[in-house]
């Protein structure tokens, strides 16, 4: 049998197939384990895959840290929250975090009590907080103490109001009461008064006149058909075509008619 000679360029066309072929073997063959083996690679230690979308998340008693899963260290007086983020921990009830490492006691001061959270001291009533204590308030005579937030800590019973620390008697005139408002005088004239000064004055009502208890003006008001004047209340002369308008405390002309000169005209 004759041997077949091949050119070198035919055995080195050959080779490339050979190899090629080889690759194309060893590729399906441990493809896709490799890429598996990397994505394992590509995801630590106490890792698993997340229950929905790509990548990982730490097993319960870990957290991330970059690129690691790293145990979760409760210290004492804590319990863990087993969540991946954050510190994995949270401090029990009375206790708060200090350093991002430990749980300290919560320093409560006479006269003060735990809130709700479990981590902050509020003041007793009757106390105000001052730095890092709580201070029983000093309540005057004839005070009680506020229900309020922020400024004052108490306030005067109904008929006395603040003089400085104490609480001192309303001196409240004749002919006159306490009111409730909190602001102003707190006194108010009885009907038939009007204040002046420290002091509740008669109303003159003149003649012709009755008595009007409004918050401002003199404290009377003219009857209907006349008018208030220097001298009191005068009566109305009513010119022709005129007739008094709502109030009765003054004329107007008759439709038709306009004021001219104290009169009432024709309009042309």
């Amino acid at each position: 049998m004759l041997a077949v000679r091949r050119s070198p360029a035919a055995l080195s066309r050959v080779k490339r197939l050979a190899l090629l072929v080889v690759a194309l073997v060893a590729f399906g063959a441990f493809g896709s384990p490799s890429v598996a083996q990397s994505r394992d690679a590509e995801m630590p230690s106490n890792a698993q895959p997340k229950s929905y979308g790509d990548g990982w998340e730490c097993a319960r008693g870990y957290r991330r840290e970059r690129d690691a899963c790293l145990a979760v260290i409760v210290p004492e007086n804590a319990y863990a929250t087993n969540r991946s983020y954050g510190l994995g921990w949270e401090c029990m009830h009375g206790y708060q975090p200090a350093n991002g490492s430990a749980c300290l006691a919560v320093e409560v001061p006479e006269g003060g009590y735990l809130d709700p959270s479990g981590q902050r001291w509020q003041c007793l009533r009757g106390y105000r907080k001052v730095d890092d204590l709580c201070v029983e308030i000093d309540l005057p005579q004839n005070a009680y103490l506020a229900d309020n937030t922020y400024g004052s800590d108490w306030l005067c019973d109904r008929g006395y109001e603040v003089t400085g620390d104490t609480c001192s008697a309303v001196a409240v005139p004749e002919n006159a009461f306490l009111n409730d408002d909190g602001y102003g005088i707190p006194w108010t004239c009885e009907r038939g008064y009007f204040a002046r000064g420290d002091s509740c004055e008669p109303v003159a009502v003149p003649e012709n006149a009755y008595f009007d208890d409004a918050s401002y003006g003199p404290g009377w008001k003219c009857k209907r058909g006349f008018a208030a004047s220097d001298i009191g209340c005068t009566e109305i002369d009513l010119p022709d075509n005129a007739h008094l308008d709502r109030s009765g405390n003054r004329w107007v002309c008759h439709k038709n008619f306009q004021q001219s000169q104290g009169r009432c005209v024709l309009n042309q």
